[in-house]
């Protein structure tokens, strides 16, 4: 097994990898930005619930298309396993993929396995645990509040950059016991997004590297000093993780709750304010906002493709030979709007068996969603309740999503609303 980037060769593809064949697709391009469950669907019609697929620099991988494959795959850990090094694409990898961050191998939660992974699960279930989702409300209101007080009387605002990303990324690095403001915190957020959502001219793998330092001072400060925080609970749990070890796992905490939540929170706000059955309906009892967050999961859910599960042994799936050390990609987004399950190609909102949070031993840890949706459900309902006449200041058809095959999320959601005295 060849370590990241230890060879600069390039040899040839081994027979049955998704690389040789004849219909493979390239991820990426402007379809993956405005309409990807029309391109999903596409690939589903061309290549079945299981398509041959390139990542960046032609590097090949399976996509996972269909809901019952990525349950299977998810449910399977023994044939499609988390830890990265069984990948027989290191050589190819130059240490400055962009994907670095995503499958370069950790020793965190995220690449464990067995034993190990239940105990580093574990550890961070008691701790979320230990989040009173009352005061995570109410918190969570008061950021909300206080970011809508610093646009209310301009009666235009920029609600992705001024508020739905501010808020989760407020709210969570205090529950991990940081201030909730100032720019040693928004550093720590801006090279998380390069990390997870890299625009172009970002370096993801260099501001991973500082989201490590930034999560080391403060593993130090709270094992010298600890709170009623999660970073807190981690280190005191009886399971004894080392500090390297709670910071890999810190991270991983971070990175799933704040990028995730923001885009939750902007896509929801979209489809309110663009789908006539919330515009009208919201404010009339007929139609919830948590009905509207429970459908944004399932048709435009922020974490589109997961990356990945790498096969443990030579298997089929989905009527595909997967040959040992295949990368296998999660199309959480794909499996979502799979018509196996939603035939008539109706969504019903109050359906919440979808896969945005993933399945398995490896998905969100429980209490994790309900945290998430405490974070998007409280900041919805304080926006709308604050300003409720707020509508698009641009036609639909001009909001642009970021160009990322990953997450979906927009780049700006501008709005007007009749500006309110502070």
């Amino acid at each position: 097994m060849t370590d990241p980037g230890s060879s600069d060769a390039h040899p040839a593809p081994p027979p049955g990898c998704p690389a040789h064949a004849s219909d493979v697709v390239r991820l990426g391009g402007l379809e993956y930005q405005q309409t990807p469950s029309q391109l999903y669907r596409a690939l589903r019609r061309e290549h079945g619930p299981v398509a041959p697929v390139l990542l960046d620099g032609d590097i090949p991988a399976w996509l996972v298309l269909g809901y019952a494959e990525v349950m299977y795959v998810t449910d399977h850990d023994e044939l499609f396993a988390r830890d990265s090094r069984r990948w027989h694409q290191w050589e190819n990898i130059p240490a400055d993929w962009p994907l670095m961050p995503f499958v370069g191998y950790q020793p965190s939660v995220l690449f464990t396995e067995g034993a190990e992974h239940r105990r580093r699960a574990e550890v961070i279930t008691e701790a979320l645990e230990h989040v009173d989702q009352f005061e995570l409300a109410r918190d969570c209101q008061l950021i909300a509040d206080g970011l809508i007080a610093d646009f209310a009387g301009s009666g235009r605002a920029e609600l992705m950059s001024g508020f739905a990303h501010a808020l989760p990324m407020r709210a969570v690095v205090q529950m991990c016991g940081m201030p909730s403001s100032g720019a040693d915190t928004q550093q720590l957020v801006d090279d998380l997004r390069i990390s997870l959502d890299a625009a172009e001219g970002d370096d993801p793998v260099a501001a991973y590297a500082r989201v490590g330092e930034r999560l080391r001072q403060l593993v130090e400060d709270k094992r010298a000093n600890p709170g009623p925080d999660i970073t807190s609970h981690m280190l005191l749990h009886p399971a004894g993780l080392t500090d390297e070890e709670v910071i890999q796992d810190l991270t991983s905490v971070i990175a799933a709750a704040q990028q995730p939540t923001a885009n939750w929170i902007c896509n929801s706000l979209r489809l309110l304010l663009t789908d006539e059955r919330f515009a009208l309906n919201v404010s009339g009892g007929r139609l919830s906002v948590g009905e509207a967050l429970n459908e944004t999961l399932w048709l435009d859910t922020p974490t589109q493709n997961f990356i990945g599960r790498w096969a443990a042994r030579d298997t089929q799936l989905g009527g595909r030979q997967i040959r040992a050390g295949d990368c296998l990609v999660l199309g959480l987004a794909g499996a979502n709007t799979d018509p196996q399950i939603w035939p008539e190609s109706h969504v019903g909102a109050e359906n919440a068996a979808h896969l945005s949070f993933s399945n398995g031993e490896h998905r969100c840890p429980y209490p994790a969603p309900l945290l998430a949706d405490v974070m998007a459900r409280t900041a919805v309902e304080t926006l709308l309740e604050r300003l409720p006449d707020l509508v698009l200041a641009v036609e639909p058809e001009e909001l642009a999503w970021r160009p990322s095959i990953w997450m979906r999320g927009l780049t700006a959601l501008p709005v007007q609303f009749t500006p309110v005295a502070q």
